[in-house]
């Protein structure tokens, strides 16, 4: 019978840890972390409370800097950038707690994810100046979109202080992509949220891989979430890489059931 002549290929690696170490004091808190993440694709980061998770999301985004190693975005070195020249380069970040602005209406929580991006920020137009108007419009337009993809558009005059914790962390979501960033970082994006909104967030996840093309790396402690939706998991314990692979994979390594899963899967 002959052969088929199609060939799969890997998809193009989007972002890259290479060796990368973090101390505080006398804490190794990453040790010599390797990662490759495709182009497109959701990666789940878990591991036990105090296993590095955050602090490789913060050397990602230049909130921290590694003691050695580096950080490849696009195959371009990013170790060492400022946190806002990394968004500038495209990629985005959610925190585990939330960052919302009290006393702003929804839609002006999104626009300030442009700000970085703006003349004189989104809400400048008292100084009269036409290009600042039409730069605050256009802002306005771009958070109305991103509101629109995450299903809260019709929250959008509500002050953020009157919507649920669960709608707090859709539109935190929204923030994030209104810059149309090429890699999204999340960090327990599920945490609180009720079985309905979680199966939520799952098919949220998937359309912003599918429709957008956005590379995803989350942290999650909710194992539903990670397994389901994650096309490859990192498992991270003491600062350690301790395992690589799929859903399947991952939870049948003898290391992760005895660091991780086994205290998940029983709680």
């Amino acid at each position: 019978m002959q052969q088929s002549s199609v060939t799969h290929t890997a998809p193009k690696t989007k972002l890259e840890t290479s060796a990368v170490s973090v101390s505080f004091g006398g804490l190794r808190a990453l040790d010599n972390i390797d990662i490759s993440v495709g182009e497109s694709e959701i990666r789940g980061i878990i591991g036990p409370n105090g296993a590095g998770k955050t602090t490789l999301l913060n050397v990602i985004c230049g909130i921290n800097h590694p003691d050695q190693g580096q950080v490849l975005l696009d195959g371009l070195q990013i170790t060492g950038l400022k946190f806002s020249q990394i968004a500038k380069r495209g990629l985005a970040r959610t925190f585990q707690t939330s960052r919302m602005f009290k006393g702003m209406t929804v839609l002006e929580n999104v626009m300030t994810g442009l700000n970085d991006r703006l003349i004189a920020g989104p809400f400048s137009s008292a100084f009269g100046l036409t290009r600042v108007r039409d730069e605050e419009r256009e802002a306005a337009a771009r958070a109305r979109k991103s509101l629109d993809f995450v299903g809260m558009k019709e929250f959008e005059e509500h002050e953020s202080s009157e919507l649920s914790f669960g709608q707090q962390r859709v539109v935190e979501i929204a923030r994030a992509l209104v810059a149309e960033p090429k890699v999204l970082l999340l960090d327990e994006p599920a945490v609180g949220l009720s079985q309905t909104r979680v199966e939520e967030l799952d098919i949220l996840l998937r359309r912003i891989r599918d429709d957008r093309g956005v590379t995803i790396v989350m942290i999650e402690h909710v194992v539903q979430l990670v397994m389901g939706v994650c096309d490859l998991i990192t498992v991270l314990n003491s600062g350690k890489k301790i395992a690589d692979g799929t859903a399947s994979e991952v939870t049948k390594n003898a290391m992760v059931i005895e660091a991780y899963l086994g205290a998940s899967m029983s709680a």
